[in-house]
């Protein structure tokens, strides 16, 4: 089911403070499973341990990256035509075959086919919101799980490793893991200098795991946010505190624009939002005194797009987009609860969170994000494109909103 609802956020809260309550020393005593979440409520409970593994370290001192340094034409010809349009998703890892994977990606390049004689609307990049490859972002993996999938995809690709991208647990019966954590990542977004591990396409220059893209019209800034969900490890703030520096520099003509692989909000039945990013967002806001235009995540399988008051922001949206071929089966992709009778949420689900609705979602087929900046209009417009599982892709979005920047 899809439902689409455009309506108002009627609370000017914004939590500066942890969501849920302290941790008590009884919580933090090993129980059976993990704790239900309310009805309603899109933030699951913080881990009290939850799992960290360092980023390889950087001498870098600028973690940004300039589209007119790397991509001049597609920099230029946004330029020329006062627009910037490029894709996005994430959890793409093909470890279950790669099927849908490709489809999604000759889904987003027929889009560029298709518009490549009205310049305004071709697509300038991809940008994949984390976990690449599955499940421990093995190098070995990212010809069959990246560059294969693709190969037909005709522009560039930009990323921000994800929690699969990141982590080193080996499962019964793997094989034993002998890489450093985000390794594979690395080697091929993270490149000194831009080779061909493969004949489908060069590695990516990108300056780290977490960074900003400076565009013509807007600044990307990318977050790690690591194996459980979290931007640094406990008693450190090194990430937030680049995150608050970039926002604070992020030039305020342009639209700004954070992607995070985990989502700050769900809905769904299997892992709910992330607190600790939520929480980095919220101080981040109210420390700069800067709202993001909009905010994009992975890691649920399935499609949600939030509305959120915030301060003088009616409706900044939050949307998770991490259908992105990884759940190649129906039953793979992430449900969103049911309601207290059993039945399918109602269009704008107004959330726990009084300042939170829940305006449209879909965990019945994979899709993908298209993002157009429209730089005399001052609007970024978030279009959600279906791609079925057994049929063609619907050239006209699924669920669409535009915001002011």
């Amino acid at each position: 089911m899809f439902v689409v609802f455009f309506g108002m956020i009627h609370s000017n809260v914004l939590r500066t403070t942890p969501i849920h309550p302290h941790i008590g020393h009884d919580q933090g005593r090993q129980k059976p499973g993990k704790a239900k979440r309310p009805q309603g409520d899109p933030v699951s409970p913080p881990k009290p341990y939850p799992r960290f593994i360092s980023p390889p370290s950087t001498n870098l001192v600028n973690l940004s990256l300039d589209l007119d340094l790397i991509l001049p034409e597609e920099a230029k010809a946004a330029v020329d035509t006062d627009s910037l349009v490029f894709h996005a998703v994430g959890d793409t890892g093909g470890i279950h075959g790669d099927d849908v994977e490709r489809a999604i990606s000759d889904a987003m390049d027929q889009q560029i086919s298709d518009t490549k004689h009205h310049e305004k609307l071709v697509p300038a990049f991809y940008y994949n919101l984390g976990d690449v490859v599955y499940f421990n972002g093995e190098i070995s993996l990212y010809n069959s799980q990246f560059y294969e999938p693709y190969q037909n995809y005709h522009a560039s690709i930009f990323a921000i490793p994800g929690n699969h991208d990141g982590d080193t647990h080996v499962r019964p019966g793997d094989p034993v893991d002998t890489e450093p954590s985000l390794y594979g990542f690395t080697r091929n977004f993270c490149d000194t200098t831009s080779k061909h591990e493969s004949p489908y396409r060069p590695t990516m220059t990108q300056p780290y795991v977490y960074w900003t893209l400076n565009t013509p019209f807007a600044t990307v800034v990318g977050l790690y946010s690591n194996v459980d969900g979290t931007l640094d490890a406990r008693g450190t703030s090194e990430q937030l505190q680049w995150f608050e520096q970039q926002v604070r520099v992020a030039p305020v003509d342009k639209a700004l624009i954070v992607a995070v692989h985990h989502p700050p909000y769900s809905l769904d039945k299997a892992h709910g939002g992330y607190p600790d990013i939520g929480i980095a967002l919220d101080r981040v806001i109210q420390n700069t005194g800067r709202v993001p235009t909009i905010v994009l995540s992975g890691h649920v399988h399935s499609y949600q797009r939030f509305e959120r008051k915030v301060e003088t922001k009616k409706g900044l949206p939050y949307i998770v987009a991490g259908a992105g071929g990884y759940a190649n089966t129906y039953n793979l992709l992430h449900k969103i609860e049911l309601d207290e009778s059993g039945q399918q949420l109602p269009p704008g689900y107004q959330t726990t969170r009084p300042d939170l609705r829940l305006m449209a979602y879909n965990d019945q087929e994979p899709g993908f994000l298209r993002i157009s900046i429209d730089n005399k209009k001052k609007t970024l417009t978030s279009d959600y494109f279906l791609v079925p599982f057994d049929g063609t892709p619907s050239k006209n979005p699924s669920d669409t909103v535009t915001v002011p920047w």
